[in-house]
């Protein structure tokens, strides 16, 4: 692989998308990774410009490639790998407060019946054999 590539895996992994390349790689076989807008391979070349799409759960980020690196340093240092369009910037951000200000789930039941439940039931039975 050329010197001004690196695999896309790997790549992933050094950005802080996944923690661990084994992710990166099944995400890219799932086909939750997108290169330049085409469905990529794992060890897919990236290089400075290219454009990856990223699908993590219910987020999508959608970021162009500045820098290279097979290794995974800290946050602040892979924040300059990358930069996300505004677009999904914004995307995301209104998923987000959707999903924040949306109900919650609740569980309505009471858990398992009680005792008188149960002799309640027991009664009902009973009267609809008569």
């Amino acid at each position: 692989m050329d010197a001004e590539k690196t695999r896309l895996d790997k790549w992933l992994w050094a950005a802080r998308f996944f923690k661990t390349r084994s992710l990166a790689s099944d995400a890219i076989d799932g086909g939750k990774v997108e290169l330049n807008g085409e469905r990529a391979k794992r060890a897919k070349g990236v290089k400075p410009g290219d454009d990856v799409r990223i699908k993590l759960g219910a987020y999508e980020h959608r970021v162009t490639v500045l820098a290279l690196s097979d290794r995974r340093g800290p946050a602040s240092e892979a924040q300059k790998l990358y930069e996300e369009l505004a677009e999904s910037r914004l995307a995301r951000e209104r998923l987000a407060e959707q999903h924040r200000i949306a109900p919650g789930f609740a569980y309505e039941e009471r858990g398992r019946p009680t005792k008188k439940d149960r002799r309640d039931l027991e009664d009902l039975r009973e009267k609809k054999r008569r």
